[in-house]
């Protein structure tokens, strides 16, 4: 079911009626393996038409901002995993990918992959839009050093060791952080907020607010996580914000979250 969840995705921005038929697939997969529960499938229906409203009745525009205060309020619990009876499975249990490495632990976030359908409908230009910024090559270069300085930075700070590993569970991870995680919080933050914030203020200013905020979404892993998530932040809202769409920024932020899994410690570095 994992992988038809991942096909809906794929298709999503070219094919929304077959992403949406693709979604209804695993959501039925879902039930029969106890991944979802009555109670649940009949939330994710309840906001499945919301977004048929958003989407269908955008130019009575009362019903649209009620509807799309709703729906990304929807989006929020489905984030924080606050709708009751999705039962995300646990993956990987307590692997260690290296000996400087602490255990890891991954579960699969059917309820985060349903974000970008969601506002999806609340925003048509989610995945492709006129961002009215443009740079070279050279702008692009920079952008993707930035990237590894980052890493090399917490290396530098001791918060990551250079550990080279691949490990048996790589695939499940990479499918997972692709669609999963990288593509549902883009969606969110880049997709969705920068570009809203961006409409109402500026491109500058959306992209650092948007950046400290999905910082602060780290706040669990600490204020050196939060750290280096508003870097990254920033560097996914350049990649949006240069480019207007929305698979740029999902594949920066993958690119870097394999490279620390490949490269560095993982997720940290714990210390013998």
């Amino acid at each position: 079911m994992w992988g038809v969840l991942a096909a809906s995705l794929f298709f999503l921005p070219f094919n929304r009626l077959l992403a949406w038929l693709i979604l209804a697939a695993s959501a039925a997969m879902g039930l029969y393996h106890g991944v979802l529960t009555p109670l649940s499938l009949g939330y994710l229906l309840v906001i499945a038409a919301l977004a048929w409203l958003r989407y269908h009745f955008h130019a009575i525009r009362h019903l649209a901002i009620t509807v799309e205060t709703l729906l990304v309020a929807s989006c929020l619990a489905l984030f924080l995993h606050l709708v009751p009876g999705i039962h995300n499975p646990l993956m990987i249990n307590g692997e260690k990918t290296g000996p400087l490495s602490p255990p890891f632990t991954l579960y699969y976030h059917f309820d985060k992959a349903l974000v970008p359908f969601l506002l999806f409908a609340c925003l048509p230009t989610l995945f492709s839009a006129d961002s009215g910024q443009r740079v070279g090559k050279a702008g692009w270069i920079a952008l993707l050093i930035s990237m590894a300085a980052l890493l090399l930075l917490a290396v530098t700070l001791g918060r990551l060791k250079i550990e080279w590993h691949t490990p048996s569970w790589l695939l499940q991870y990479a499918m997972a952080n692709l669609f999963f995680t990288c593509m549902a919080e883009e969606a969110l933050f880049r997709g969705y907020l920068q570009q809203r914030l961006s409409q109402w203020l500026s491109a500058w200013p959306a992209l650092i607010i948007t950046a400290l905020i999905f910082g602060t979404a780290h706040l669990a892993g600490g204020m050196w996580m939060v750290m280096f998530a508003t870097l990254a932040g920033l560097i996914y809202g350049l990649a949006w914000m240069w480019s207007g769409r929305l698979w740029v920024p999902t594949l920066f932020h993958f690119g870097l979250n394999l490279a620390h899994l490949l490269f560095f410690t993982f997720p940290w570095y714990q210390q013998p």
